[in-house]
């Protein structure tokens, strides 16, 4: 059975259309509530008992690990896609005369960590340009990645989809590429996982890291990370407390312990039991797992479809659906309607839309309808009379 309209689950403001969840998700209401029982239970310290530090987060491994298909034992919990891509950094064995390969305007925490790698050891960072040709843009575009992929290839970092404007990657081609020649697979899973599905299980990346405030419907500051087991004897970005075996014994914290958690719990952040944001990430992935990626995916498809048509054929530019999203994809404007004239068309209009390089970033979910979405297709056309 489809999925229905969602907007009764969120308090978005009636005049206003937003379709910008790859910039922030609103919160769903009973996201909000659950931060503001944490906030109560801070509130009185005295009612909270070691199994609050740790109780939570289990669960929200179980139910991310569900949504993705993975343990939750190699589910870490993290502050940012920046934290988690140092996790990889600092377990990457990489010799000067290999690389790194990294799409065209990748968002920059899948891209700075890797510019350190460079400068520390050498190696190189190689960007694979998209096409010139918007002609099968997406199609080239993995073709270009696909072919670039070598013996001196070390590690591929792409998200499952590019940030800007929703190109599709295909993950399964590009994993069986690098297994081919012995390279890592790191995603950026941040603008996908949530609202478009991704297995671990057939794909296998080393790892995939994820924000949770934009497709997972979460707080800001904290997301999760799968490792996949061949990292399960690293070494963490940093040591803590919670980290460490048998932290569950405050009693016995004192015997300072030189084992790790098992699996990737090595690699979580200190303080990840956020006595705030940890239940708020839970309730917030219960409700996008209950609605399911799959579910969500063909709900955009279905409210966005038909604009996505009109607009091309009046001289707007959109990739073909079989190499983009439709929860994210980008809209570029005919030759001769400046970008900033659309920005402050769209603004007037209260649209709130992203722009990314030379694409208008549209990023619908659930709580959209048809209706907000012919809204911003008139306020475009507008443009071109």
């Amino acid at each position: 059975m489809p999925l229905a309209n969602q907007r009764s689950k969120f308090a978005l403001a009636r005049d206003h259309t937003f379709l910008n969840c790859a910039y922030m998700s609103p919160l769903l209401k009973t996201v909000e509530q659950a931060g503001l029982a944490g906030i109560r239970l801070k509130r009185n310290p005295g009612y909270m008992n070691a199994r609050d530090f740790f109780d939570t987060t289990d669960r929200v491994r179980a139910v991310f690990g569900k949504l993705i298909h993975a343990p939750a034992q190699q589910i870490a919990m993290i502050p940012s896609v920046s934290y988690g891509m140092a996790v990889v950094t600092k377990n990457l064995s990489i010799r000067k005369d290999q690389h790194i390969m990294v799409a065209d305007g990748q968002f920059p925490s899948n891209v700075y960590p890797w510019l350190r790698v460079q400068a520390d050891t050498g190696a190189r960072v190689r960007i694979i340009d998209p096409p010139h040709t918007r002609e099968h843009r997406g199609r080239q575009w993995n073709a270009r990645i696909l072919e670039s992929i070598n013996h001196q290839t070390r590690l591929v970092a792409l998200g499952n989809i590019h940030w800007a404007d929703g190109t599709w990657f295909d993950l399964q081609a590009i994993r069986q590429r690098t297994r081919e020649v012995g390279a890592w697979l790191v995603i950026d899973g941040t603008q996908s996982v949530g609202a478009l599905p991704l297995d671990v299980r057939a794909i296998q990346p080393e790892a995939l890291i994820c924000a949770g405030y934009k497709w997972l419907l979460g707080p800001y500051a904290m997301g999760m990370a799968y490792y996949a087991p061949a990292l399960n004897h690293g070494t963490p970005v940093e040591e803590n407390w919670i980290n460490r075996l048998h932290s569950e014994d405050f009693t016995g914290l004192v015997n300072y312990q030189p084992e790790y958690q098992p699996g990737a719990l090595r690699y979580d952040v200190g303080e990840r039991s956020n006595f705030v944001l940890t239940p708020m990430m839970l309730a917030a992935l219960k409700q996008v797992l209950a609605w399911k990626p799959s579910a969500i995916q063909q709900y955009c498809q279905h409210i966005t479809q038909q604009e996505v048509v009109r607009l091309r054929q009046h001289g707007f530019w959109v990739e073909e659906e079989a190499w983009r999203a439709h929860h994210l994809f980008g809209i570029r404007l005919p030759a001769d309607i400046p970008l900033e004239k659309a920005r402050k068309k769209l603004a007037r209009e209260k649209i709130s839309v992203s722009f990314r390089g030379d694409a208008i970033r549209v990023s619908p979910h659930v709580y959209n309808t048809t209706r907000d979405i012919k809204n911003l297709g008139d306020a475009l056309l507008e443009l071109t009379r």
